[in-house]
């Protein structure tokens, strides 16, 4: 039975974020690991709520809540970004206006330090969607972003999974190598080896607007020039008033293949589905189908919030304005 979209009144102004999907570590959940990601999760939350509760809009908060989670060395974005095979780093991002379709991105940058404001600056100041590489960072440096020097990224745990994953002689998905790291440092709560390192946020503002934004370091060992889904409009990052904006979190190349984060929108739209059931097609049905791990955050324009994964737990958090801040890693 087609459960059709509801129509109700306005709703409450809304941020949502995810840190990446993955399996359970029982070693990470009993260690004080698992409170230093759930401080993490409401460091970003509580700004975002803000920025909405003074009238700011869902665009504004998403960028700042992933630009928060491009800051922490905890998530795999921005500061604390994996290493591809060559020992550098290529990040990505994206951010929509659900408002207008506006769209921008950036892909395989190097230099520049908050890579969601290169998305950003991208969907104001151009008439194309996507940069890359070179091309990207020098349209930040004409726009006065922050570039820094690679190194800027490198942490010692992330090098060290770089390490494994080369004596392994495979690629490992997302921020996922760090399981494979020997350190004296309490294990994280999510298995690194099964962990999908995309960071992202959706939110909703009080004129009933939706935004979405993703940024991820990508795939530890990758081969350099791999792009993921979150960069990727319609993959890993799709905002629409008229339906959903959706940040995904996964096995990439099987997101790419879904057009995962645009199919939950057209579900709603055109089979006249609600959000969670949307949501529940996609992630629990269409991404097993074809071997897709992972999870995603939904929300649509009354304020239903869905974040289902089909692995055994991912980084998430929501806050509406008025409300306490919520974070959660298992099920």
């Amino acid at each position: 039975m087609i459960r059709r979209i509801a129509e109700i009144g306005p709703a409450i102004p809304l941020i949502a974020i995810h840190g990446g999907a993955g399996t359970m570590s029982r070693a990470g959940a009993a260690t004080g690991q698992e409170a230093a990601y759930h401080a993490a999760l409401q460091a970003v939350l509580v700004p975002a709520q803000q920025l909405l509760a003074s009238g700011g809009c869902a665009l504004d908060a998403v960028t700042l809540a992933v630009e928060l989670l491009e800051d922490c060395p905890l998530f795999n974005a921005g500061h604390g970004a994996v290493f591809t095979h060559d020992e550098t780093h290529e990040l990505d991002a994206a951010v929509m206006d659900g408002a207008t379709l506006r769209a921008g991105a950036v892909a395989c940058v190097t230099r520049i330090k908050r890579p969601v404001r290169a998305a950003r600056a991208v969907m104001e100041h151009s008439e194309h969607v996507l940069f890359t590489g070179a091309g990207a960072e020098e349209f930040a440096r004409k726009h006065g972003l922050e570039l820094v020097d690679p190194s800027y990224f490198s942490t010692e745990a992330r090098r060290e999974q770089l390490r494994r994953a080369l004596a392994t002689d495979r690629a490992v998905l997302d921020h996922d190598g760090a399981a494979l790291a020997v350190s004296s440092t309490p294990s994280a709560p999510l298995e690194e080896r099964g962990k999908m390192g995309t960071v992202g946020a959706v939110a909703l503002d009080a004129q009933g607007n939706l935004a979405a934004a993703t940024s991820t370091g990508g795939m530890t060992n990758k081969q350099p020039g791999r792009v993921g889904d979150s960069p990727l409009i319609g993959a890993g990052t799709y905002a629409d008033n008229g339906t959903a904006a959706v940040s995904c979190t996964g096995t990439g190349e099987m997101f790419i293949r879904l057009a995962t984060a645009y199919d939950l929108c057209a579900r709603m739209r055109y089979a006249g589905l609600s959000l969670e059931a949307a949501a529940d097609e996609v992630v629990m049905r269409a991404l097993p189908a074809i071997g897709g791990r992972g999870g995603l955050i939904a929300l649509d324009r009354h304020g239903n919030l869905s974040m289902p994964f089909n692995t055994e737990g991912m980084y998430r958090g929501h806050a509406r304005v008025g409300a306490a801040p919520q974070t959660a890693i298992f099920r």
